[in-house]
């Protein structure tokens, strides 16, 4: 009987592991998501977070109708890496590409989006002629 209870609870413990990784730490999708950086912040109570957001704007055809919309997406993330955060700080209304990886569930030390920047793949420098002074 003791055997028994030892191979079902070790069983149960098995696929909970195995549940508690697929949600939280296995790789759904990568991607590249490319826009205007909005924002990039660091907020938290207990665990600070880097959090921000990337404004891709496009063309929407509304169907029946003959004319386009201009539509913006806005993608939401966090970063866990402090220089990559740093770096896009530093280019709040810059257009850029960002490679993420997307995951399942969200960690509270990881941010609160389940989309993880986690590479700077290109960011566009602005032409000094057509900044305002």
């Amino acid at each position: 009987m003791k055997k028994a209870i030892w191979i079902i609870s070790l069983l149960v413990l098995l696929v909970l592991s195995g549940v508690v990784y697929y949600k939280y730490y296995f790789v759904f999708g990568e991607g590249v998501k490319a826009g205007e950086l909005n924002y990039m912040v660091r907020k938290g109570v207990v665990f600070k977070t880097y959090e921000g957001k990337l404004i891709q704007s496009g063309f929407r055809s509304s169907g029946k109708t003959a004319g386009s919309t201009i539509q913006s997406y806005e993608f939401e993330f966090s970063v866990e890496n402090e220089g990559i955060a740093d770096t896009l700080m530093l280019s709040s209304g810059k257009d850029m590409e960002l490679h993420y990886r997307e995951y399942k569930g969200v960690l509270p030390w990881r941010g609160f989006s389940k989309y993880v920047v986690d590479k700077i793949i290109k960011i566009e420098k602005q032409d000094p002629a057509t900044v305002p002074f």
